[in-house]
């Protein structure tokens, strides 16, 4: 099982994805900038119907996460000591010129390109811990683990309780979905102030865990 530690830590950077989805998807008006099934879906009947603009739109959110990762995949993968780090910043300064691009102005679908490209690198920021993805942006693959260690366990295989670790990643995504849909309905594009706070403490985080390592 995962430590708690590493769980809890996982569970939040996962609710930070389910509330700048939940900004995301209101402020473009039902677009998603991290749940790439959505799009991919909807994209491919937009296609089917014409809706051309819909259409690029969906592959456009697709296309920057795709990047995103490839970023932040790259930046974890450059060193060992400092890559955590350099992932969390990265994913920081996104979410800060997201905000920043529509306060200056920018439409909404160019601005939340940038932040489709943050939550894409976010996945990079926290490994695996025993079967548990941590601080992942998607969910479906997480909710049919736990259904499986479920099973399992009902059958005396695994920990009885290690299913609720999963179920628990997932409930952190709903949990950050609704409190970003409620603070955006209060402050606006302004609600994006919190992920900021969130993803600045990780990279701070990080650096000093590297620091000490250094040391």
């Amino acid at each position: 099982m995962a430590p708690a530690r590493h769980l809890v830590l996982g569970m939040l950077l996962t609710g930070a994805a389910g509330f700048i989805d939940a900004v995301g998807f209101i402020e473009l008006g039902g677009y998603f900038v991290s749940f790439m099934s959505g799009n991919t879906t909807q994209g491919g009947a937009a296609l089917v119907a014409g809706a051309y603009p819909v259409f690029g739109m969906t592959m456009a959110l697709v296309a920057l996460f795709f990047i995103g990762s490839v970023i932040g995949a790259a930046l974890a993968f450059s060193n060992v000591r400092w890559g955590p780090a350099a992932v969390s910043g990265a994913v920081f300064v996104g979410v800060c010129l997201t905000t920043a691009l529509v306060l200056a102005g920018v439409p909404s679908a160019i601005a939340m390109l940038v932040l489709a490209a943050s939550a894409g690198a976010q996945n990079a920021i926290l490994p695996m811990r025993s079967t548990v993805r941590l601080g992942a942006t998607f969910v479906t693959g997480t909710l049919y683990t736990a259904g499986q260690e479920l099973a399992l366990a009902l059958q005396g295989k695994v920990p009885p309780l290690r299913w609720l670790q999963h179920l628990g990643i997932w409930f952190g995504l709903l949990g950050g979905a609704t409190t970003g849909a409620l603070a955006y309905r209060w402050a606006g594009i302004h609600a994006l102030y919190i992920p900021i706070a969130v993803y600045g403490a990780f990279t701070m985080g990080h650096l000093l865990a590297g620091s000490r390592e250094a040391g």
